[in-house]
């Protein structure tokens, strides 16, 4: 299986040039299962290397070589992949949510025109988002990357005939460019000082490089900057929201599983760089806990059903970017894991809605569904109670974990903390207040319309992501509840040599060991915060039905608007950036560029009436300037010859 690992990669890409090429000639069933089986068999083929890789013993990651890429000179470069603990561990995140996603837009976009096409993107998407994570160099790591981009691009912008989504695809794409120049200086770097791209090369030749420390914390800094874009951080988190213009589905496989994780994925494959970078790492820390708590403010008056889902992805890669910059990587990717399984059954919950609505997005225009859908309101109120953070879900454990870790972590680890509980009491209130309003509030739903449970290939992904929400976070319980810790026995390979590298080096960031009581003090304190979150929206959203809340004055206007972030941004950046090439377009283009190609149209212009003058039509003249080029040619000849 090991040996066969690059099939994994190869069929998605196969099922994108199927459904691609044979887009206006197949049809929509045949297409849908071929995208859904393109993912699907990879899943059982990573399983079947997760078993023989054995990756609770293994430490050393086995290597495939495809073919070489690019050659030039002492400089190599290949299509490899590098399969280790991380990369088999996002890879089954990858395609095992991914196939749920592919079988659930089986019945989510049936009837839609471009149904070929669209899972024709979703392959390509998953085939890049592949080679990202199992690439064993930056430079196909970055292949991927950049692919991730273009298909995101190309599923925001589905419905290209809405200027909306075309906008919005647009704006993810140019924002993500942005931190894409973090990432090539940042690589840029890393060849400079380790002579290699490949990352075992790398881990191998800087652990002897004497001034590794001195550049540490700016090549980690470059490549968060890549991760603020990917992963939509504080300041270029824009983008994501305004993602939502695409297909449901779409929102459930970027928010979940692939391209916002990717910068978490980044930082912690580069750990033996950020681990000697204790600065940088204390402000991916600050960014983190400020983004986590500014993106839940900013969802608790939000009324599009998925844009709220969207400003919570957003809050929730903050907490995992808190735990990157704490240097708790397991926390981090424990995280993600339990966030791929309740964000991707909260947007397809989200999606079933408003299928059933016959899309309809505005909460203010549902309620009372509980007893109309019932598989997707028990679904959606587990995923809700998982995102919480309430015992004994899944996002209980990683979300605990990672306010732990950060409360341990140095001199402002009580501050970090404090930063993500309240973030935390927010999660709570705003996703209650989505359950309250959508499912058991009044009903402002459209009485025109039949309201009826989605088909099965809808909500059979929802059934088994429940299952993930509910019981993912036994994979790593505190001390003072079973004490599991397989996550951290887990990665141990992946992190041992660069946490042994800062160790050496001295930069290590100092973590306090709390005792049992405390640890269990502070798990139960996020719980009551969580409660009190939950206990607000329902006195505000379902004991009283008109809250005072929802009048946007004052303070709650800014909120609604989100801050006016966007308008902040047109006004500094777009406006002034497009008055600048307009200006440079008109005086250049028009002053410079156009009147020198005119005046050289212009010129022969004027020769060619002159040259016009001598095709008079008249017989006689042509004679005279025969005889005159004759005189010519016989001057010229006989002054020659003196």
């Amino acid at each position: 299986m090991l040996d066969l690992f690059p099939i994994v990669v190869l069929l998605p890409l196969l099922g994108f040039l199927h459904n691609g090429l044979l887009k206006d000639k197949i049809p929509h069933r045949f297409a849908g299962a071929i995208g859904t089986l393109a993912v699907f068999i990879p899943f059982l083929i990573t399983l079947g290397a997760f078993n023989e890789f054995n990756p609770m013993e293994r430490t050393a990651p086995h290597l495939v070589s495809v073919f070489d890429w690019i050659v030039i000179g002492n400089f190599k470069s290949s299509f490899g992949y590098q399969i280790d603990q991380l990369s088999l561990y996002m890879t089954l995140i990858i395609t095992g949510i991914g196939s749920l996603i592919h079988l659930y837009s089986m019945g989510y976009m049936k009837g839609n025109k471009g149904y070929n096409r669209f899972f024709a993107y979703l392959n390509l998407f998953i085939f890049c988002m592949l080679n990202l994570v199992l690439s064993d160099n930056l430079v196909l790591t970055f292949l991927g990357w950049e692919g991730v981009g273009l298909a995101s691009y190309l599923l925001i912008g589905f419905d290209y005939d809405k200027v909306s989504a075309a906008e919005a695809g647009m704006k993810a794409f140019i924002l993500n460019r942005i931190g894409d120049v973090g990432f090539i200086l940042g690589t840029g770097f890393l060849f400079w000082l380790g002579g290699s791209l490949e990352y075992l090369t790398l881990q191998t030749n800087l652990s002897g490089h004497s001034n590794l420390s001195e550049y540490a914390n700016i090549i980690a800094l470059f490549f968060f900057i890549a991760a603020m874009g990917k992963s939509a951080q504080i300041p270029l988190y824009v983008w994501l929201p305004d993602a939502m213009a695409g297909p449901t589905p779409v929102s459930a496989l970027i928010h979940a599983a692939t391209m916002v994780t990717a910068g978490v994925f980044l930082i912690v494959r580069l750990n033996f760089v950020f681990y000697l970078a204790p600065e940088t790492s204390f402000f991916i820390a600050c960014i983190g806990a400020l983004t986590a708590l500014f993106a839940a403010t900013i969802g608790i008056l939000q009324n599009d059903i998925k844009k709220i889902l969207a400003y919570s992805t957003v809050s929730q890669l903050g907490f995992m970017f808190l735990a990157m910059g704490s240097m708790s990587y397991v926390a981090g990717l424990f995280h993600l894991m339990t966030h791929a399984f309740f964000k991707a059954l909260l947007f397809l919950g989200a999606g079933s809605v408003i299928h059933a609505l016959h899309h309809e997005q505005n909460i203010k225009h549902m309620g009372k569904l509980f007893g109309k859908i019932k598989i997707t309101s028990i679904t959606f109120l587990l995923g809700t109670l998982a995102i919480a953070g309430f015992f004994p879900f899944s996002g209980f454990f990683s979300k605990d974990l990672i306010l732990e870790k950060a409360y341990t972590y140095g001199a402002y680890g009580s501050i970090l903390w404090t930063m993500g509980v309240v973030a935390a009491f927010f999660t709570s209130f705003y996703m209650f207040r989505l359950v309250f309003v959508v499912f058991f509030g009044k009903d402002n739903t459209d009485s025109h319309h039949k309201i009826h449970e989605s088909p099965w290939t809808m909500t059979l992904p929802l059934m088994i992501l429940a299952i993930g929400a509910v019981f993912a976070g036994f994979l790593q319980t505190p001390h003072f509840f079973l004490q599991i810790d397989t996550l951290e026995r887990y990665f141990a390979p992946v992190l041992t040599s660069g946490y042994q590298l800062a160790i050496g080096k001295g930069t290590l960031a100092k973590h306090i060991e709390l005792s049992h009581n405390i640890e269990f003090s502070l798990a139960m304190f996020s719980v009551i915060i969580a409660s009190i979150g939950f206990l607000l929206a329902y006195f505000l959203y379902q004991r009283n039905q008109n809250p005072i809340l929802e009048e946007h004055t004052g303070f709650r206007k800014i909120l609604f608007h989100k801050y006016y972030i966007d308008e902040i941004y047109e006004v500094l950046f777009v406006k002034p950036f497009v008055f600048v090439s307009k200006a440079i377009a008109y005086y250049f283009d028009t002053k410079i560029l156009d009147r020198f190609f005119i005046g050289i149209g212009g010129s022969f212009g004027v020769i060619a009436n002159g040259l016009r003058r001598l095709q008079s039509g008249f017989i006689g003249d042509y004679a005279l300037y025969v005889v005159l080029g004759t005189f010519c040619i016989l001057a010229y000849l006989l002054t020659r010859g003196v």
